[in-house]
């Protein structure tokens, strides 16, 4: 089987490939290194190199596979061995945490966000739930290298036995839980310190400002992994779900190789459910779409399959926000239903910082009728949003 590696699975650069066409190599090692902003990538397989373009590079895995990895270096700086390690934020974002955690905050709070914010989404609960206390081993490692003096572990009052299993493992006064709203979008950074700081980050301001840093479960996870146990990012956390049989209400794959086969994954699940539509990677709300070629990466939370789109000609408008689908993915999604975009609008609370659109207050959605008139106005018949309560 092929495995794919693409070169950018970070914010940043693409990174630099150092193995070759031919060359044999093993579980875990580098296979590209970081190219000014980025992180390395490492092999999750046994296996031949086969192509190496500007894009990827591919790897023919052997038939048997280990469970076992080539360590990173061996480090006493916890900051070089997650450098070394590659770790990006695992929820999505892709950003190098080693440069995230470059930062100091003295007496500041150090975050594991927990909020498993997308629906249908499971496999940052199901860690907890099974490695409590690998968390509380990364939170503890973030707070000592950022001089934070508080770690809070973020989730919903609802993940009952996540939460006891927490509560079985904390051995530190200045660690503690606390409780997100069940609402959408809870896991969003500025929602968090908001909800337990009391700062309202305007739009554009990072969690620094209220002398905070914000970790993804998974992110966590793969500190104290690269820490404690010197292991490179060369599995994922993944959920599958929707049209897929064994899988409509979310299965949950741990350790899946980075730059396994998407479809591969949806088989290992049981299959397409016939009729189905498309493929989203990521979360239903903030997912981008997917073919059933390409592989897993560092960033990639849920393989998601969906309904046949419904047949709708009409002329659509756009409603935007910061928290969902953004222009690009609503208009993909009113192609493939054959209707027609003749209207965009952005939600009331977007404001433009840096050449961006940013939501003023995530979570807190305004009334839209003055937009949907504008829309309206301009010759929509049917609206589609990202992301709105209201």
């Amino acid at each position: 089987m092929e495995f794919r590696f693409p070169l950018r699975q970070h914010v940043g650069a693409p990174c630099t490939p150092v193995v070759e066409v031919g060359e044999e190599v093993k579980r875990g090692q580098r296979i590209a290194e970081s190219n000014g902003l980025g992180a390395n990538i490492h092999s999750s397989v046994n296996g031949k190199v086969v192509a190496v373009n500007e894009n990827e590079i591919v790897i023919e895995a052997d038939e048997n596979q280990p469970k076992d990895y080539l360590p990173i270096k061996d480090t006493e700086d916890p900051l070089e061995a997650i450098m070394e390690a590659g770790i990006v934020g695992a929820g999505g974002a892709g950003f190098p945490t080693h440069v995230k955690l470059k930062s100091k905050i003295p007496g500041g709070y150090a975050i594991v966000n927990a909020a498993e914010c997308e629906p249908i989404l499971g496999h940052n609960i199901n860690y907890i739930e099974e490695n409590a206390e690998k968390i509380i081993s990364g939170l503890k490692i973030i707070m000592n290298l950022t001089e934070a003096a508080h770690g809070i572990i973020a989730l919903k009052e609802k993940y009952k036995n996540a939460i006891s299993k927490l509560e079985a493992v904390i051995d530190s006064d200045n660690i503690e839980i606390k409780y997100l709203p069940d609402m959408y979008p809870a896991g969003d950074e500025r929602v968090i310190v908001r909800e337990f700081l009391g700062v309202e980050l305007a739009p554009g301001q990072l969690p620094g400002e209220a002398n905070a840093v914000i970790q993804n479960v998974e992110t966590v996870k793969n500190i104290a992994l690269a820490v404690e146990d010197r292991k490179p990012v060369i599995d994922k956390d993944v959920t599958v779900g929707g049209r897929v049989k064994n899988a409509q209400g979310g299965t949950v794959f741990m350790d899946v190789p980075i730059g396994y086969p998407v479809k591969k994954l949806i088989e290992k699940a049981g299959g397409f459910v016939e009729p189905y539509g498309e493929i989203v990677l990521g979360g239903p709300f903030t997912g981008k779409h997917g073919e059933e070629n390409d592989p897993i990466t560092k960033i990639t939370g849920g393989v998601l399959v969906t309904m046949p789109f419904p047949q709708d000609k009409r002329k659509f408008g756009i409603l935007a926000c910061e928290c969902g689908a953004q222009e690009p993915r609503l208009r993909e999604i009113v192609e493939a239903m054959g209707g027609t975009v003749v209207a965009e609008e952005k939600c009331k609370r977007m404001k433009e910082v840096n050449g961006r659109f940013r939501c003023e207050l995530p979570g807190i959605c305004p009334g839209q009728a003055t937009t949907v008139l504008n829309l309206k106005k301009k010759g929509a018949e049917v609206i589609i949003a990202g992301s709105c309560s209201d």
